[in-house]
């Protein structure tokens, strides 16, 4: 019964290990779906100008996203996608929101004009916790109101002035 429960054991790790393949293959297979047919730029001083340009033509101030030692940016023009990549994760204080930010090795996000959406690799300190920032839109240029939201869809509005 032992070598039975055992030989069941065995093959049901073979299956999981197999199934686990094919998950991080098809994952891998969608993001570089998700990045066919990118932009993209490499090194620390392309990457900042890149980011910048990106900003200013989507409409937001170019100190929302202060990135460090970026090594890739791209964009996928068609789909809206588009990465940044750092040498390292980030942590910067804003001073005219004051709010510490948390960035991820990579940012990923769907942009529009005046909006990036399903935002990945960023978040901010509230109270004693870290809260994933999925969007930021300015919905009313007008206002000069930038607008940040979570997950659970809790949103705060700041100035455009506390990111130039």
């Amino acid at each position: 019964m032992t070598t039975m429960h055992t030989s069941m054991n065995t093959q049901h790790t073979i299956l999981f290990k197999q199934n686990t393949k094919k998950m991080s293959s098809s994952r891998s297979r969608s993001i570089e779906d998700e990045r066919a047919g990118a932009e993209i730029v490499y090194g620390a001083e392309n990457c900042y100008i890149h980011s910048v340009k990106l900003l200013e033509e989507l409409g937001f101030p170019k100190g929302v996203l202060p990135l460090k030692d970026l090594e890739e940016c791209g964009r996928v023009r068609e789909t809206g996608f588009v990465w940044m990549k750092q040498k390292a994760p980030y942590e910067h204080f804003f001073v005219g929101t004051n709010s510490k930010v948390s960035y991820g090795l990579e940012v990923t996000a769907y942009v529009e004009n005046f909006k990036m959406k399903k935002m990945t690799g960023i978040k901010s300190r509230q109270m004693f916790l870290w809260v994933p920032i999925t969007e930021m839109s300015i919905p009313d240029p007008k206002t000069n109101k930038i607008l940040f939201k979570t997950p659970m869809g809790i949103a705060k509005a700041f100035p455009l002035s506390a990111f130039f």
